[in-house]
């Protein structure tokens, strides 16, 4: 996880100051870099909301693992649960919860596969531990037992026990490309302050709207 660091009393931006804003990533930039010095746990937790072949909603927490102009990205085995839905269904959302901060974002929109050059990078990063366990385990797939993911970790760590261990074929990751984008920030007797940003299409301009609690 992140290396958060708590503190006591983090200084939160007051009604004016973000809802004053006109665009939404510098905003999320500044909110995201006092997350990680105010949570606990990790800053980077996020829900990932996606849709089945059916139409019935699916969410999991993911952790981000880098955002820009382009979008937030995160990674998966390809052949997950939420890789399969996002095979059929490419749309999104996801929600960030910073209770230190007594902040929420939520956004949603497009999503697009990062390109192999990206997940490369972003997978030789990981611990040594991390990528043979993106080898070893058939992410979401039934498990008969947990010695046989044991074992399955056992033969991975033979077959790379020297040199680098490379990225396998059905382990990438996504990137988000928000339409949508809403910042809320607690405030007493539950008259919260919520902004919304919105646009027609990955890079075009945004518009926003402040919204009844």
């Amino acid at each position: 996880m992140a290396d958060s660091v708590p503190i006591q009393h983090p200084n939160r931006l007051t009604a004016g100051d973000f809802t004053e804003a006109d665009e939404p990533m510098r905003l999320f930039a500044a909110w995201f870099e006092e997350a990680k010095r105010a949570e606990a746990s990790d800053a980077t937790a996020m829900t990932l909301a996606t849709v089945d072949d059916t139409g019935l909603p699916d969410a999991r927490m993911v952790l981000l693992k880098d955002f820009d102009e382009r979008g937030f990205v995160f990674y998966t085995n390809t052949d997950s649960a939420k890789g399969r839905e996002l095979a059929h269904n490419p749309r999104a959302a996801l929600v960030f919860h910073w209770p230190a901060l007594s902040r929420q974002v939520r956004l949603r929109g497009p999503v697009e596969p990062v390109d192999a050059a990206e997940a490369d990078a972003y997978f030789a990063t990981r611990p040594r531990l991390a990528q043979i366990g993106a080898w070893a385990s058939r992410q979401s797939a039934p498990l008969e037992s947990r010695m046989a993911f044991e074992k399955a970790i056992a033969v991975t760590m033979a077959k790379y026990a020297i040199g680098t261990v490379p990225r396998p074929p059905n382990w990438s990751g996504y990137r988000v490309q928000p339409l949508v984008m809403e910042f809320w920030h607690d405030r007493p007797y539950r008259l919260h302050d919520r902004v919304e940003f919105r646009r027609a299409s990955p890079g075009a301009s945004w518009s926003k709207t402040r919204l009844y609690p």
